[in-house]
Protein backbone atom coordinates (compact mmCIF):
# COMPACT_ATOMS: atom_id res chain seq x y z
CA UNK A 1 0.00 0.00 0.00
CA UNK A 2 1.31 3.45 -0.89
CA UNK A 3 2.19 5.64 2.02
CA UNK A 4 0.35 8.90 2.38
CA UNK A 5 3.09 10.93 3.95
CA UNK A 6 6.82 11.14 4.38
CA UNK A 7 8.16 9.35 7.44
CA UNK A 8 9.77 12.20 9.37
CA UNK A 9 12.18 11.21 12.12
CA UNK A 10 14.02 13.08 14.82
CA UNK A 11 17.78 13.46 14.52
CA UNK A 12 18.24 10.99 17.39
CA UNK A 13 16.08 8.37 15.68
CA UNK A 14 18.01 8.70 12.43
CA UNK A 15 21.36 8.25 14.19
CA UNK A 16 20.13 4.85 15.43
CA UNK A 17 18.33 3.86 12.22
CA UNK A 18 21.36 4.63 10.04
CA UNK A 19 23.53 2.41 12.24
CA UNK A 20 21.14 -0.53 11.91
CA UNK A 21 20.22 -0.03 8.25
CA UNK A 22 22.45 2.44 6.36
CA UNK A 23 20.57 4.85 4.12
CA UNK A 24 21.14 8.42 3.00
CA UNK A 25 19.59 11.16 5.11
CA UNK A 26 17.51 14.10 3.91
CA UNK A 27 17.39 16.94 6.42
CA UNK A 28 14.67 19.53 5.82
CA UNK A 29 16.00 22.68 7.51
CA UNK A 30 13.15 25.14 8.01
CA UNK A 31 11.88 27.97 10.21
CA UNK A 32 8.37 28.68 11.48
CA UNK A 33 8.17 32.00 9.61
CA UNK A 34 9.37 30.67 6.25
CA UNK A 35 6.57 30.85 3.67
CA UNK A 36 8.41 28.72 1.11
CA UNK A 37 8.94 26.04 3.79
CA UNK A 38 5.19 25.92 4.39
CA UNK A 39 4.57 25.73 0.63
CA UNK A 40 7.05 22.83 0.44
CA UNK A 41 5.17 21.02 3.25
CA UNK A 42 1.79 21.67 1.66
CA UNK A 43 2.62 20.93 -1.99
CA UNK A 44 5.89 19.08 -2.57
CA UNK A 45 5.89 16.86 0.52
CA UNK A 46 2.31 15.73 -0.10
CA UNK A 47 3.08 14.61 -3.67
CA UNK A 48 2.78 10.81 -4.03
CA UNK A 49 5.95 10.51 -6.11
CA UNK A 50 7.96 12.57 -3.59
CA UNK A 51 6.58 10.57 -0.64
CA UNK A 52 7.41 7.24 -2.27
CA UNK A 53 10.88 8.33 -3.37
CA UNK A 54 11.91 9.91 -0.08
CA UNK A 55 10.55 7.06 2.08
CA UNK A 56 12.28 4.45 -0.05
CA UNK A 57 15.68 6.10 -0.37
CA UNK A 58 16.17 8.34 2.65
CA UNK A 59 15.64 8.81 6.34
CA UNK A 60 13.91 12.19 6.43
CA UNK A 61 14.48 14.64 9.29
CA UNK A 62 12.84 17.98 9.98
CA UNK A 63 15.18 20.45 11.64
CA UNK A 64 13.85 23.78 12.91
CA UNK A 65 16.77 26.18 12.44
CA UNK A 66 15.52 28.38 15.27
CA UNK A 67 14.73 25.72 17.88
CA UNK A 68 17.09 26.08 20.84
CA UNK A 69 15.11 23.78 23.16
CA UNK A 70 15.25 20.40 21.43
CA UNK A 71 18.70 19.00 22.33
CA UNK A 72 20.34 15.81 21.15
CA UNK A 73 23.79 14.26 21.15
CA UNK A 74 25.60 13.77 17.87
CA UNK A 75 29.15 12.38 17.79
CA UNK A 76 29.58 12.95 21.51
CA UNK A 77 28.55 16.61 21.41
CA UNK A 78 25.24 18.16 22.46
CA UNK A 79 23.39 20.18 19.84
CA UNK A 80 20.11 22.05 19.66
CA UNK A 81 18.37 22.03 16.29
CA UNK A 82 19.58 25.61 15.84
CA UNK A 83 23.20 24.58 16.59
CA UNK A 84 22.99 21.72 14.10
CA UNK A 85 21.60 23.97 11.34
CA UNK A 86 24.49 26.36 12.00
CA UNK A 87 27.01 23.49 12.01
CA UNK A 88 25.61 22.42 8.62
CA UNK A 89 26.18 26.00 7.39
CA UNK A 90 22.55 26.50 6.43
CA UNK A 91 21.83 30.19 5.87
CA UNK A 92 18.61 30.18 3.83
CA UNK A 93 15.29 28.34 4.06
CA UNK A 94 14.05 25.95 3.07
CA UNK A 95 17.28 24.07 2.64
CA UNK A 96 17.74 20.34 2.23
CA UNK A 97 20.95 18.90 3.55
CA UNK A 98 21.86 15.49 2.17
CA UNK A 99 23.97 13.29 4.41
CA UNK A 100 25.36 9.86 3.71
CA UNK A 101 24.69 6.88 5.97
CA UNK A 102 27.79 7.76 8.00
CA UNK A 103 26.06 11.09 8.75
CA UNK A 104 28.57 13.15 6.77
CA UNK A 105 27.18 16.20 4.97
CA UNK A 106 27.37 15.66 1.25
CA UNK A 107 25.58 18.63 -0.25
CA UNK A 108 22.72 21.08 0.09
CA UNK A 109 19.72 21.69 -2.11
CA UNK A 110 18.64 25.20 -1.16
CA UNK A 111 15.27 26.74 -1.92
CA UNK A 112 11.73 25.73 -2.73
CA UNK A 113 11.35 22.84 -5.17
CA UNK A 114 8.28 21.55 -6.94
CA UNK A 115 7.68 17.80 -6.74
CA UNK A 116 9.21 16.62 -10.04
CA UNK A 117 12.37 18.78 -9.92
CA UNK A 118 12.82 17.79 -6.26
CA UNK A 119 12.69 14.06 -7.06
CA UNK A 120 15.03 14.44 -10.03
CA UNK A 121 17.54 16.46 -7.97
CA UNK A 122 17.51 13.77 -5.26
CA UNK A 123 17.69 11.02 -7.85
CA UNK A 124 20.72 12.44 -9.65
CA UNK A 125 22.44 12.90 -6.28
CA UNK A 126 21.83 9.28 -5.37
CA UNK A 127 23.16 8.15 -8.74
CA UNK A 128 26.37 10.09 -8.15
CA UNK A 129 26.97 8.55 -4.74
CA UNK A 130 26.10 5.00 -5.64
CA UNK A 131 28.82 4.90 -8.29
Amino acid sequence: MAQEKINWYTFEEVIQLAEQNPKMILVDVYTDWCGWCKKMDKETFTDKQVIAYVNENFYAVKLNAENKKNKFTFRGKEYSEEDMARAMRVRSYPNFVIMDAAMENITQLPGYREARPFVSALSSLLDKFKN
